[in-house]
C-alpha cells in the first residue's frame, strides 16, 4: 500500500506521523519504505541520517535515477528510507517543462513497490508539483490535522485538491483518514474541534488521536522515532494504536 501523508500547512505533525507510523508498522514485521519528499528533509533527520550522508536523494529520482539506487537501510529492521535535502526545492521549478511531470514518482515506485508492504511518502507543506506527484503515485491519503480553528479552513482546501487529483490524475486515490494531532484533552477548543470534525467527516476520521507529548519533540532532537526513544510514553502508544487501526482496515 502506498500512503501519502499530506497537509499544505506546516507544523501539523506530518513528518512526525510519517516516521512513527512507519516505525510502528515495521515493528509488526511489515516491510516499509519511507520516501522523504520534503526539501526540509526532516523525515531523514528523524531517522538519524545527517546531511553529509545524503549523497543520493529523492532529487536524483526526478533526474532519471532509479529508485532502488537511492534506498538506505535504517537501524530499524525492515524499514528503509529515501532521503531528501534542500536540493529538492529546485525540483518544483525544474519539473514544470518535463513531459508527464505529474507521473515521475509513480513510474519510479511502480518498479519497487512489490518489495514493500507499505510505502509512506512524507509530502512538503504545499500543494505544488511534488505533492501532486505523491498523490498521483499513492493509493491512500493520510491527513494529519492539528486541533486548532484555522486547520479546518486548510482541510477544506486540501480535500478539494484531492478531489481534483482523483478526477484528473489518479482515479484509484482514496482518503485513508484524517488524523487529529497535538490533541490536548484538557482544552475545550480542542474538544470542540474534534467534535466538529467527527460530526462532519464521520468515518474518515481515525479513532486514534495523537496527544501533545514532550517525548515526541525530544525524540526528534535525538534523530530517533519516539518509539525508539521511549516506547512507553503517550506519543509512542498513540502511534502504536494508529498502526493497529490501519492494519485492521486492510
Amino acid at each position: 500500500m502506498i500512503i501519502a501523508v499530506v497537509n499544505q500547512k506546516g507544523g501539523v505533525g506530518k513528518t512526525t506521523t510519517t516516521a512513527n507510523l512507519a516505525t510502528a508498522l515495521a515493528a509488526t514485521g511489515r516491510s516499509v519504505l519511507v520516501i522523504d519528499l520534503d526539501p526540509q528533509g526532516n523525515s531523514s533527520t528523524g531517522f538519524g541520517v545527517h546531511q553529509q550522508d545524503r549523497r543520493v536523494t529523492i532529487y536524483d529520482l526526478f533526474h532519471g535515477a532509479n529508485a532502488e539506487d537511492l534506498i538506505l537501510r535504517t537501524e530499524i529492521p525492515s524499514l528503509s528510507l529515501i532521503t531528501a535535502n534542500v536540493n529538492l526545492t529546485a525540483a518544483e521549478i525544474e519539473l514544470v517543462n518535463k513531459p508527464k511531470r505529474e507521473f515521475i514518482l509513480k513510474s519510479a515506485i511502480e518498479k519497487i513497490k512489490k518489495n514493500y508492504d507499505y510505502i509512506i511518502v512524507d509530502c512538503p507543506p504545499s500543494l505544488g508539483l511534488l505533492t501532486i506527484n505523491a498523490l498521483t503515485a499513492s493509493e491512500q491519503v493520510l491527513i494529519p490535522m492539528q486541533c486548532e480553528f484555522y486547520a479546518l479552513e486548510g482541510l477544506s482546501h486540501l480535500l478539494k485538491t484531492v478531489d481534483l487529483i482523483q478526477k484528473r490524475l489518479n482515479t484509484e486515490l482514496k482518503i485513508y483518514g484524517i488524523l487529529l494531532t497535538m490533541h490536548d484533552s484538557r482544552n475545550k477548543l480542542t474538544q470542540q474541534i474534534e467534535e466538529d470534525v467527527r460530526a462532519a467527516l464521520k468515518n474518515l476520521v481515525f479513532d486514534t488521536v495523537i496527544p501533545r507529548n514532550v517525548k515526541i519533540s525530544e525524540a526528534q532532537s535525538h534523530g530517533k522515532p519516539v518509539m525508539l526513544y521511549d516506547h512507553k510514553c503517550q506519543g509512542s502508544l498513540a502511534y502504536i494504536h494508529l498502526a493497529k487501526e490501519i492494519l485492521g482496515r486492510k
